[in-house]
């Protein structure tokens, strides 16, 4: 059984995500960072971070606090649920290794301290505009995008739960 302790230690702030990761390089880990806002996570994100995490031996997800997201501007209502809330949720997974903040608009400059050895992004994106693109291509890593399952958006969902409470 899972205790909270485990999950919570999942979480890390930035100084402390440093250390685990000089450890995780140290054992020669293959570590793949992707992020996002994960609001509602749904069969979507799960299938996402799955993928994402079967590329390497550590999952780190860089997930944008609750200012990040409200500067990205998905709606006036975003985010559904706090920054501990989706940090927990996305910590509880198991092929998740680690949960880190960020207040920025995009992850780049987290990526300039992770250093990735592959950076996943979900969705259209041609892997050159992806942030973090050049800080990882340039140690000779890997850039991959992964397809979004159809069907599956935090979008959809709270337009769903809108229209069903009518």
């Amino acid at each position: 059984m899972t205790k909270p302790e485990f999950i919570q230690s999942k979480i890390y702030k930035w100084e402390d995500l440093e250390r685990a990761i000089a450890r995780w390089k140290f054992k020669d880990n293959k570590i793949v960072f992707t992020n996002g806002c994960f609001d509602i996570l749904h069969k979507g994100h799960v299938t996402y971070l799955a993928q994402a995490a079967d590329l390497g031996d550590i999952l780190v997800v860089g997930l944008n606090s609750d200012a990040s997201v409200k500067k990205l501007k998905k709606g006036d209502n975003r985010p559904i649920q706090d920054q501990d809330s989706r940090a927990l949720i996305l910590a509880s997974l198991h092929h998740v290794s680690a949960v880190v903040l960020f207040d920025e608009d995009t992850p780049a400059e987290l990526i300039q301290k992770v250093q990735p050895d592959v950076l996943v992004k979900g969705g259209d994106w041609k892997p050159e505009q992806i942030a973090g693109y050049d800080t990882v291509k340039a140690r000779g890593g890997e850039v991959i995008v992964i397809d979004y399952l159809p069907g599956f958006s935090t979008t959809a969902i709270e337009q769903k739960i809108k229209t069903s409470g009518n």
